[in-house]
């Protein structure tokens, strides 16, 4: 039998085309998203809740080797997490309480002196001394489903991917390893603002954070985790990532809603001495760049000259523009639920206030369908069916249309085409130039954990941006391909390479 001294995160399903990433992320992520907003028992149904045990200790290895013994005697995915020997039984109160959603139990068992004697409110068992029968206690159920072929599951992808989740019992399990690993990323939601359906809560994010963690390990080998915090008060939330910052490499965040988003970002990147990642900010910024280059490059503008109308100017929409403003652009409009975005807007906060001096340069006012006119390029990353074909009919000649909003795009494809787009990109993976984040954050977390580098930099930024763009062979370019395949393995390890040899220790 072998030594195992540690594990590692992997797919349940092979993701080596574009149906099965369409079934384990974006689109099809969304339809378990929403069963669970309606229902929160189907979170036992389709993400792995119902096999995962956080086991937490005072000292790593120790959680860690208790972990490797849950999974080679009981087949239980647990997950060693650690905290502080001076933690308050206050804080470890509210910890456990925010993070149980992801777990079908915890394990104190390692710190029973300390917690032996607390009482949580959380709706699943909390170990907190030895008992007899760990697997009756815990009630895990381990679905691991083998050859699985997503090809012979039926219906439309939506249906499928609830079909595979069902089946398989979401989409990452954990595997033990001989070698030991480095500490896993923990990818972080309050569930405020879910692709495009907005604040469904943190136990309905679970489903994105575990694509998310798939898509990790598929890509670069890196281990991750979901790690959805319950509460909705910033402060909590940076508190509680705080609380756990030794039992991961790095900190992925996702899916938190503007203007908290901000505040936990910077927060947590002034504070912890690992990595912290904003996939909403850092990620979506970066990939749209790229495609934005490369679609210019086509049209042959320059991105100085144009006019770009972004709709939704929260976290996403936010860290575009100030990106684009860092690569040259001069004329960005920003339109949100309360309209356009310019400088003494009585609905702007401190964020927004800050965007509204740096864009929208000559004050433009009125709705979408008055900004639009003339406009080069259009981004949406804000809700389905926002622009219309009229709108796109009074843009500039060669009109590029990047509507991002998942799972329904600002504007379908075929429709902006219709009404004189030149180039049109969804999010999606089932249309041509996905601007998906998987371009970037794999890549980016395994060149930031390579070169030991903790922040991240607009030179950075803008190098990834510039290396994806790179990435598409100027003989290969066209209106239908302007970015690089989501599932291009060569380009996390260049990417990841060149991060670490230009910016290490950084």
């Amino acid at each position: 039998m072998p030594q195992y001294n540690g594990f590692k995160t992997v797919p349940k399903v092979a993701i080596d085309n574009h149906d099965t990433l369409s079934l384990v992320y974006t689109p099809g992520v969304g339809a378990s998203c929403i069963q669970i907003t309606k229902n929160p028992e189907a979170a036992t149904v389709y993400t792995n809740k119902i096999n995962s045990v956080a086991v937490i200790a005072f000292d790593y290895e120790e959680a860690l080797e208790r972990a490797i013994f849950l999974k080679s005697v009981l087949l239980i995915d647990a997950y060693p997490l650690v905290v502080k020997k001076d933690i308050s039984k206050s804080d470890l109160k509210l910890a456990i309480e925010n993070i149980y959603i992801n777990f079908c139990a915890i394990d104190l068992s390692l710190m029973q002196d300390f917690a032996s004697e607390m009482d949580f409110n959380v709706d699943i068992p909390v170990l907190q001394k030895n008992a007899a029968d760990l697997k009756d206690f815990f009630g895990a159920i381990a679905r691991t489903v083998f050859m699985l072929d997503t090809s012979k599951l039926k219906g439309s992808v939506n249906e499928r991917s609830l079909q595979l989740r069902e089946l398989a019992g979401g989409v990452i399990e954990t595997q033990l390893t001989e070698q030991k690993r480095p500490k896993p990323v923990a990818i972080v939601s309050d569930g405020t603002a879910v692709l495009g359906f907005g604040n469904t809560g943190a136990l309905a994010a679970i489903p994105v954070m575990e694509g998310k963690a798939a898509l990790h390990s598929e890509m670069t080998d890196i281990d991750s985790m979901s790690f959805c915090i319950k509460t909705q008060n910033k402060d909590e939330l940076i508190k509680i990532v705080r609380i756990f910052e030794d039992s991961f490499s790095a900190i992925h965040l996702e899916d938190i809603a503007a203007p908290a988003c901000f505040d936990v970002e910077n927060a947590l990147t002034q504070t912890l001495e690992i990595p912290v990642v904003h996939d909403d900010q850092h990620c979506t910024a970066i990939v749209v760049l790229a495609g934005i280059l490369n679609a210019l490059s086509l049209t042959g503008k320059k991105l100085e000259h144009t006019k770009i109308v972004i709709t939704g100017a929260g976290a996403a929409g936010s860290a575009i523009a100030k990106l684009l403003l860092y690569a040259g652009a001069k004329n960005i409009i920003l339109y949100d639920i309360n309209g356009v975005v310019y400088k003494g807007r009585e609905s702007n906060d401190k964020h927004l206030e800050e965007l509204a001096q740096i864009t929208n340069p000559n004050d433009e006012r009125g709705d979408l369908d008055d900004i639009i006119q003339n406009a080069d390029i259009f981004i949406g990353v804000s809700k389905g069916g926002l622009l219309t074909g009229q709108m796109v009919e009074k843009m500039e000649y060669q009109p590029i249309i990047f509507a991002l909003a998942n799972p329904e795009p600002e504007i379908l494809p075929d429709d902006a085409k219709e009404a004189g787009a030149y180039i049109v990109a969804t999010g999606r993976s089932d249309y041509p130039n996905q601007i998906n984040n998987l371009l970037v954050f794999p890549g980016l977390f395994k060149g930031l954990l390579d070169g030991h580098i903790k922040k991240v930099t607009d030179d950075i930024k803008l190098e990834c941006a510039v290396m994806i763009a790179s990435m598409v062979e100027e003989d290969e370019l066209s209106t239908d391909f302007i970015i690089p395949d989501a599932l291009d393995r060569m380009l996390p390890l260049k990417m990841s390479q060149a991060i670490a040899e230009k910016f290490a220790d950084n």
